[in-house]
């Protein structure tokens, strides 16, 4: 398995933790393709009382490409707020991507950054 992908499956698993305070049903495809959402199948689904309200998508910096943001643009249509947790570094990236998709309005950015102090 290479290191993105630990990453970001850690990263998930650590967000589904958080989150589960604020949302009482939050779905995951961390193992797998098992829970849809119109048509995707985005990190996080996070409902309550039976509504979803988000999801929620890590991307690492190799997943960040036109084509997701396509799929970005899939997940936000209708009232459902995207949430996108992406590298420090890639955030204006990440913007000029949604810009060009016209759903920069409807994404909430996130931002994550691995940092190792030696002496």
């Amino acid at each position: 398995m290479d290191e993105e992908k630990l990453i970001h499956d850690w990263l998930v698993r650590t967000l589904k933790k958080r989150l589960s305070r604020d949302y009482k049903d939050i779905k995951d495809n961390i193992e797998g393709q098992k829970e849809s959402f119109r048509g995707q199948y985005p990190d996080l689904i996070l409902g309550s009382h039976g509504m979803v309200l988000s999801v929620v998508e890590v991307e690492t910096e190799s997943t960040i490409t036109e084509e997701a943001a396509k799929r970005w643009k899939a997940l936000v249509e209708g009232p459902v707020k995207l949430v996108l947790m992406v590298p420090k570094n890639s955030v204006k990236e990440v913007t000029t991507l949604l810009w060009n998709e016209g759903i920069a309005e409807k994404v909430s950015i996130g931002t994550y950054d691995m940092v190792i102090k030696m002496p």
